[in-house]
């Protein structure tokens, strides 16, 4: 039996490209995850390994849908392979039931690794050469010195909820504790050098 397992990294994206070629490959059940493929739980994955049994064949849209790193690829097709289980990708065209298969399996996973590690390099190096000259990484501030004071001024009037006051100045709930944390710190921090 083929059984497929389908895997996006956020709620928002979509799995049905996914989907739809596994069930044009001709896999009877699709197990599938929003997740990050760093994730240690993936529900959709835990439930596919389950399902198979010897002479089934896992099958991916892409190999990376299926291992956070090309160790955990290998360990995993390792498993499947102690269990008489096949494994078969659909966009690199590999099947690990042929040795043609295994060989490729092993290429391709080297090389999505080395283009991960160089992807990362790259980005490290663009974040330092911009910190060199001055420009900090991250999210943008949500909250400036006004906004913070408007919120110490809505708070300091008892009928105002932290609700109303998120709303009145156009942030999350996380964002309002976060800045009004860090101010009431600092105060706490600045009475505390002056007594």
């Amino acid at each position: 039996m083929l059984i497929g397992y389908a895997r996006v990294s956020t709620e928002e994206q979509n799995l049905d490209l996914q989907t739809d070629a596994l069930q044009k490959a001709g896999c009877e059940r699709v197990f599938s995850d929003k997740v990050s493929g760093v994730a240690s739980e993936r529900k959709g994955l835990a439930h596919t390994l389950e399902m198979l049994r010897p002479g089934d064949v896992l099958v991916v849209w892409r190999l990376d849908r299926l291992g956070r790193s090309l160790k955990d690829l290998i360990e995993l097709v390792g498993e499947l392979e102690q269990k008489s289980i096949g494994f078969r990708s659909l966009t690199e065209n590999i099947d690990s039931t042929s040795p043609g298969g295994k060989l490729v399996f092993h290429l391709f996973g080297a090389l999505a690794e080395f283009e991960r590690n160089l992807i990362r390099e790259r980005t490290l190096a663009g974040l330092k050469a911009a910190r060199a000259r001055g420009r900090k990484g991250g999210r943008r501030e949500v909250m400036d010195e006004k906004k913070i004071r408007q919120a110490q001024a809505l708070m300091a009037d008892p009928r105002n909820t932290i609700k109303d006051i998120c709303k009145t100045l156009g942030i999350g709930r996380t964002s309002f504790y976060k800045y009004v944390k860090i101010r009431d710190k600092n105060k706490t921090n600045e009475t505390n050098k002056k007594g």
